[in-house]
């Protein structure tokens, strides 16, 4: 048993969503040490840092001004995901409500290059679709003015340099995305990346002088990979560098995101190598041609959110693995240097005794390999003494990557080993994996999981009796497929924030997703049977194992009723079933009070259920 209980685990922070402010030597960022996110600031590596913000709710974003000490945070309310964009005067302190609308959601799309105005998506005027706006710094409320109606999920990707155009994108689906050129004036909008089928075009970002636009796309590829779209003439071309004339290297790892500052032409580029991020760091000599720096000197980790300081020589950016949590660096662009400058705590445990997990592959019934994490507790003996918790990302389209994870943590100091899949469907394997759980094919990432508990039987060091399965969102749509496909091989089963009954969740998830969910699970219209047929909630009585339901009651993506009707379902068939659910929380649980109650009670359930004989 660890020495720490769950409070202390699920009181260790994370310092992530930095950005660099204009005079190119002050931090901002966020961090959980009152229990939710807020804005913090700081002046130079490992100094103190300044709480910015003290909201109840989570701060979901920070960005400077590219011009003046002030920046604009987005926070929702209980979960809601419904942001409202406030600017935070630095100088003063004073925060100011920029939009005034809490039952709209806004996206920020960005500040204009002289700081003076922003942009945003929002569903002000249906709730389906999302219009674009621009507005003044210091303009509240109705003062934005509606510059694009839209008819689908459209987002925007920054300003061009120029401050006359906007970037957008509009997602048909998690794999299939269009770019816009959107002039602001005229509203007259351009269409960039015509195609047949799904592709994705992601990340889009303008190139220096605003006559390119860079971005990842598997237009012509099974991975993403980093091209170029010439304004002038449309012309799509990938990026290549020095001694790789056909692209920045092979086509096996997706490059999953680029970052672009216009003024010094330094560009940087991530791929997901099995899950561990290798960045790649350079200077567009040309159009298209990067020369490449030396790469960032930072540990096999999870890195994002790139952030450039002003004169575009240094960038800050998010860095977690397994072992540690999550903080924010500065990389010196062209060295390729990197410095931490936050250090978030681990709530005085020990960094040393964080666990690492063994990257693994094992078949499926189809002689397909899958990928897993697979990480043992220091108690592990060999001798098939260690209970396991299957614990399954949600999604469907993620991927189960190696950064920390609080609950995790806890888990393998109390004994119990974690297997985490990325079955049939999860990203970064290439665009024909995330496809094979479409629509009819769901039930195959299903039978990925079986073939995952019947690889861990086999394990030398797994209690094949005692191997539980957990997941939140899809993960615990997942879970319950698990227990009423395959009922006979699982000692326990915990579902957070699950799908139980696809026809229901498509019919009461928030208008502006269901379009975005049917393309990946199949229409109310063409496929009803189907999603009948493979609704766990249609199944509940195959379950043998105990069972535990956590949900937001707030939640907009699966409505808190899909958990009513499992644990209704589960108590009529005589399914040993608990329930927990909260008032104040939506999607997940944000609040550290909630947290702490989720977990503690999932713990106490594991122990109960897993406990040797």
């Amino acid at each position: 048993m660890g020495m720490f209980d769950i409070e202390r685990y699920l009181n260790v922070r994370s310092a992530h969503g930095a950005s660099v402010g204009p005079d190119g030597d002050r931090l901002a960022f966020l961090m959980d040490t009152t229990g939710v996110p807020q804005v913090w600031t700081l002046d130079a590596p490992s100094a103190w840092p300044e709480q910015r913000t003290f909201f109840d709710d989570r701060v979901t974003f920070a960005t400077w001004s590219p011009e003046r000490p002030e920046l604009i945070v987005g926070r929702d309310r209980g979960g809601n995901e419904k942001e409202t964009l406030y600017r935070l005067d630095v100088g003063d302190g004073s925060i100011t409500d920029l939009t005034r609308h809490p039952d709209a959601k806004h996206r920020f799309g960005g500040w204009s290059p002289d700081g003076d105005r922003f942009a945003f998506a929002a569903n002000r005027r249906d709730t389906a679709v999302f219009d674009i706006y621009v507005q003044a710094r210091d303009a509240i409320g109705t003062d934005a003015e509606l510059v694009f109606e839209g008819d689908g999920w459209l987002s925007v990707n920054g300003w061009a340099p120029d401050s006359d155009r906007l970037l957008l994108t509009e997602s048909h689906s998690s794999f299939d995305q269009d770019v816009y050129v959107l002039d602001v004036t005229t509203g007259e909008r351009r269409h960039l990346t015509p195609h047949e089928g799904t592709v994705r075009h992601r990340s889009a970002t303008w190139g220096p002088d605003g006559e390119n636009v860079y971005l990842v796309t598997d237009h012509d590829t099974d991975t993403l990979c980093l091209s170029r779209i010439d304004l002038a003439t449309g012309d799509r071309s990938r990026v290549t560098a020095a001694g790789d004339a056909d692209g920045l290297a092979d086509d096996e790892w997706n490059v999953d995101g680029v970052a672009l500052d216009q003024d010094s032409r330094r560009l940087v580029y991530s791929r997901n190598v099995d899950g561990y991020t290798e960045l790649g760091v350079g200077e567009l000599v040309a159009p298209g041609r990067l020369d490449h720096f030396p790469a960032p000197d930072l540990p096999a980790s999870v890195a994002g959110g790139v952030s450039f300081g002003p004169d575009g020589d240094r960038f800050a950016l998010t860095v977690t693995r397994s072992d540690d949590t999550a903080n924010v660096y500065v990389v010196d662009a062209r060295s390729g240097d990197a410095e931490r400058w936050t250090r978030a705590s681990t709530a005085g445990i020990p960094r040393d005794s964080f666990v690492a997990p063994e990257l693994v592959r094992y078949p499926s019934f189809d002689g397909r390999e899958i990928p897993a994490f697979f990480s043992l507790p220091d108690s592990d003996t060999g001798h098939g003494e260690t209970p396991v918790v299957v614990d399954v990302h949600g999604g469907p389209e993620s991927q189960r990557r190696p950064s920390f994870g609080r609950v995790k943590q806890y888990l393998l100091s109390r004994g119990y080993a974690v297997f985490e899949p990325n079955v049939r469907g999860s990203t970064g394997y290439g665009k024909a994996y995330t496809h094979l759980d479409d629509v009819d094919k769901r039930m195959d990432s299903v039978a990925d999981l079986k073939a995952g508990a019947e690889w861990l039987h086999d394990h030398p060091a797994v209690d094949p009796d005692r191997i539980a399965v957990m997941g939140g969102s899809y993960g615990g749509f997942m879970t319950l497929a698990a227990l009423t496909t395959y009922p006979d091989i699982w000692a326990a089963g915990v579902d957070v924030v699950g799908i139980a009954n696809f026809v229901t969740f498509l019919e009461n998830t928030g208008d502006w997703r269901r379009e975005l969910r049917e393309a990946e699970y199949g229409s109310l219209d063409a496929d009803r049977e189907l999603l009948e047929s493979i609704s766990p909630i249609n199944h509940i009585e195959n379950v043998e194992a105990p069972l535990f339901v956590l949900h937001g009651e707030n939640d907009p993506r699966v409505p808190v009723s899909e958990a009513r009707q499992v644990v209704e379902g589960a108590r009529e068939a005589g399914v040993p079933v608990r329930e927990l659910v909260f008032e104040d929380e939506g999607h997940g649980f944000t609040k550290l009070e909630n947290r702490i109650e989720a977990y503690a009670a999932i713990a106490e359930f594991l122990d109960t259920h897993l406990a040797a004989e």
